[in-house]
């Protein structure tokens, strides 16, 4: 099973950003996710500032896959696209059916986001007779949901499966928005922002009236304020025929999370939480279980 690195969902400079990948360069990963997912206005980072990273992190033995926008919403973006999707030296994650048609009409394997919707085994082959070869699972997808997709297209089709990927750790990308809510907090219009995403690199937690972590903004996103984590579930992804599980960057000890997955993927035991004391919103897994995503199950 290997061990992969999603795209950023944070609004980091770049010396800082530079800096994480080159950490990450040294780390037991066996493939790094790179792009900017979320807002298009973030341009610490240019198309070719990726591409050359991109090329960086293979030179250091990386598998390296460029991820798209998750919503497009201007001109500009389509051509940035257009662009990640005609390079011939990297594999791309489309993280929307504008890229997945983009990708399938140049004949060009594909790997597909979260944010794509595929819920069975129907809409597994179809993407996969459109070039997909590897897809990593919605995140509020439950295991049982997981094993009935992939039953269901074993049963279509003798060809093989594509790869399967699980989200297994990380603040849970749950919605995308046209509004910047980041922009909103600061009073500020969208397109006015004065990128302010830059000034929260771990976001903006967002409690609920009787104080309950729920949310955090991220700009045109929002994620869980909870960290999901199931490296206590890595035996039961293994039965079901998952080949890699991501963890998603952030600030926040992400070179001793990497070593204990990769130490329970070797078989060595490892205690379920690995959720860092900074961290004061804790532990969720109830989505693998089909329970509510914000909900901890003993396992």
């Amino acid at each position: 099973m290997q061990i992969t690195l999603g795209p950023n969902p944070f609004f980091w400079p770049k010396h800082k950003l530079i800096d994480f990948y080159q950490a990450m360069a040294k780390q037991p990963l066996d493939r790094i996710y790179l792009g900017e997912t979320v807002c298009s206005k973030r341009r610490e980072m240019r198309t070719q500032d990726w591409i050359d990273l991109a090329m960086l992190m293979k030179e250091q033995g990386k598998q390296v896959v460029l991820s798209t926008l998750t919503l497009l919403e201007a001109a500009s973006e389509l051509k940035t696209l257009s662009r990640l999707c005609q390079q011939n030296e990297f594999l791309v994650e489309a993280n929307d059916m504008g890229a997945v048609q983009l990708l399938s009409s140049g004949h060009k394997p594909f790997v597909s986001g979260p944010a794509i919707n595929i819920y069975n085994g129907r809409s597994l082959r179809k993407l996969q007779s459109l070039g997909l070869r590897r897809w990593v699972m919605p995140v509020e997808l439950a295991a049982g949901g997981l094993h009935n997709t992939l039953a269901q297209a074993q049963a279509i089709s003798d060809l093989a499966l594509p790869e399967t990927e699980v989200f297994a750790y990380g603040k849970l990308p749950l919605a995308y928005a046209a509004r910047c809510f980041t922009a909103r907090h600061r009073n500020l219009a969208k397109d006015d922002c004065g990128f302010c995403c830059i000034d929260y690199p771990q976001g903006i937690e967002i409690s609920s009236q009787d104080g309950t972590e729920l949310f955090i903004m991220n700009g045109i996103q929002t994620l869980s304020a909870k960290t999901y984590d199931l490296i206590g579930e890595l035996a039961k992804m293994q039965q079901l025929g998952v080949t890699a599980v991501r963890i998603s960057p952030t600030q926040l000890d992400m070179a001793d999370t990497i070593e204990r997955f990769s130490k329970a993927i070797a078989g060595e035991s490892v205690a379920n939480s690995n959720i860092p004391l900074t961290d004061v919103t804790g532990a969720c897994n109830g989505y693998w279980f089909g329970k509510p995503g914000m909900d901890q199950v003993s396992t």
